[in-house]
């Protein structure tokens, strides 16, 4: 089901000049303005410092970090760098063009309907996440570059290619760590190759990879300068080297609204260089410990949650694997410490799924319903647009939507059509199947 754009499809030519007015959106300041702001100027110093030799970190865990990611991807970046801002932008604007198109291609093949989507409802995911896709191009974030590859992996583990996924999984975390989370999937699935592979992988990534680079040494005291300062400096005062603006309302991950919901925390403190009027919206006043008590708490229950409604191995079907790995992207997506609005792009798969069983599920009572819980969950992301408060972004409006994505998820896993086969996938392997007897 996979596809190549076609200048035959009104549809695939509008994706193209969407495509180019994106890229045009980052090249075209740089060319004729004052330059690209946003992330791509930090992109380019990472690249820089590791051409020079340069230190990533300052030699404080406790300083401020410029760059706050690991330091593979800055030798990612090193080779568009050394040609200059221009060629590392197109590079970057590529990377996203490419990203986008092969979500949508993944989505709809693992979507598990069966079905050829017509090109209008095709295009419905891609045109419902358009924003998110903005964001990407204009703030130069890799979130839609990652769930691509999280994608391609789990596309890989259904043409029995474990290795190569466990490849792609290691390479978003070495990345932006927050994909990290799929590894306790594959243990759980009993994927051992995959994950495996994961770890070892992601060993080369962080340690191998950049040391003929940075130096082995070099490179090791800046993965622990960085773990220091990204992974072991949460505090009440905030977490992840941006203190106060990880517990505002551009967090809607479960640990910044259940701190917001139970502690007095200033939901309005988004920028450090300005001061704005505290707001707060918390209905409990527990202390710091506490409140992450109660995170430890409701991330258990989630989780206990989800391995309950997960089918056996012997009951798995290209159908139920979609909605198991949908509800899997919506938790990696809130359960990350920081989820920014651009975050929420990962909800694409996840409503593809849900969008070929409004449009596919014989029963025409569950088809209604479910574009009914579409409809809500748009809405609810729109309201994230600049034209209304911020309060609603404080109050988790993505967040609701996301519960609502799984709650559908969750309903169509639970309750199958009668049409729908029980037997085990092709992928389920024989481990697996003699598994499920024992």
């Amino acid at each position: 089901m996979l596809r190549y754009p076609s200048l035959r499809a009104p549809l695939d030519i509008l994706f193209l000049i969407c495509c180019i007015a994106l890229t045009a959106d980052v090249i075209a300041p740089e060319i004729w303005g004052h330059g690209k702001t946003k992330d791509y100027p930090l992109w380019f110093w990472a690249g820089q410092q590791v051409l020079h030799g340069r230190d990533l970190y300052p030699s404080d865990p406790g300083a401020y970090f410029e760059f706050i990611y690991p330091p593979l991807p800055a030798v990612l970046l090193a080779v568009p760098s050394f040609f200059g801002k221009i060629p590392l932008y197109l590079c970057l604007s590529l990377l996203n063009v490419v990203a986008w198109w092969m979500t949508a291609q993944f989505s709809h093949a693992m979507a598990g309907s069966g079905q050829r989507p017509g090109p209008w409802l095709e295009a419905l995911p891609g045109i419902v996440t358009v924003s998110f896709v903005f964001d990407m191009f204009d703030l130069g974030q890799p979130n839609l570059m990652l769930l691509a590859m999280m994608l391609y992996g789990f596309w890989l583990l259904r043409l029995e290619r474990p290795w190569l996924a466990g490849s792609m999984f290691a390479l978003a975390t070495a990345i932006k760590v927050f994909p990290v989370a799929v590894l306790p999937y594959l243990l759980w699935r009993r994927r051992w190759a995959a994950a495996a592979s994961m770890v070892v992988f992601l060993s080369v990534f962080l340690f191998v990879l950049p040391a003929p680079f940075r130096g082995f040494q070099h490179n090791l005291t800046e993965l622990k300068t960085w773990y220091q300062g990204m992974v072991g400096s949460s505090s009440e005062k905030g977490f992840g080297q941006r203190d106060e603006q990880n517990w505002s309302w551009v967090n809607q991950s479960i640990i910044a609204m259940t701190h917001r919901l139970t502690r007095p925390v200033n939901y309005s403190q988004d920028d450090p260089t300005q001061t704005k009027p505290a707001r707060y919206m918390n209905f409990a006043n527990l202390d710091f410990k506490t409140a992450n008590l109660v995170v430890v708490a409701v991330s258990l229950l989630i989780g206990l949650g989800y391995v309950a409604v997960m089918p056996k191995a012997w009951r798995r079907t290209e159908r139920s694997d979609a909605e198991e790995i949908g509800i899997l992207f919506c938790l990696m997506t809130v359960a990350s410490p920081l989820a920014r609005q651009y975050y929420f792009m990962w909800l694409f798969f996840p409503m593809t799924v849900l969008i070929h069983r409004a449009a596919y599920d014989p029963r025409l009572a569950v088809k209604a319903g479910t574009w009914a819980l579409l409809a809500i969950a748009g809405l609810l992301l729109l309201l994230s647009l600049p034209l209304f408060p911020i309060d609603l972004q404080a109050f988790g409006n993505n967040l609701a939507a996301t519960v609502l994505l799984v709650g559908g998820l969750v309903w169509h896993m639970l309750h199958p059509p009668a049409a729908d086969t029980a037997a085990a996938l092709p992928q389920a392997t024989s481990e697996l199947q003699l598994g499920a007897r024992k």
